[in-house]
């Protein structure tokens, strides 16, 4: 059994891969298909990506379908950062154009925390390990 975690974008899904990938190294885009002329997508959208971020595999589709919902605080990506510089720049990255839900600072179950919703309304939590 495998457990992937699955986003559906709206015509942002290789825009968002591809900014994920440039913030975590280790990171690439695996496969990606695309819709074709007459196919049910935006032709040339994201039918189905793989991408992984540090070594962990995600996947992804642009919707075809306009829904009445996106990402929530909720459920949120959890990433444990092995320096500051790490969770220094995950944080400035992911902030930027996005949204600030904790500022990075330290709390009591954490040297060094941080929680954002980056500009595709994903949200990720930061945390400093050591």
């Amino acid at each position: 059994m495998q457990i992937t975690t699955f986003f559906m974008f709206e015509g942002k899904a290789e825009e968002a891969m591809n900014f994920y990938i440039s913030i975590f190294d280790k990171s690439e885009i695996t496969s990606i298909s695309r819709y074709g002329a007459n196919e049910a997508g935006a032709e040339g959208s994201v039918k189905h990506a793989i991408f992984t971020l540090n070594g962990q595999e995600f996947m992804c589709i642009d919707s075809f379908v306009n829904h009445g919902f996106t990402f929530t605080p909720s459920i949120s990506l959890y990433v444990t950062c092995d320096t500051e510089e790490e969770i220094d720049r995950a944080f400035e990255k992911l902030s930027r154009d996005g949204s600030i839900l904790m500022p990075l600072a330290p709390y009591p179950f954490s040297k060094k925390f941080g929680w954002v919703a980056d500009r595709f309304g994903v949200t990720w939590q930061l945390s400093l390990i050591s």
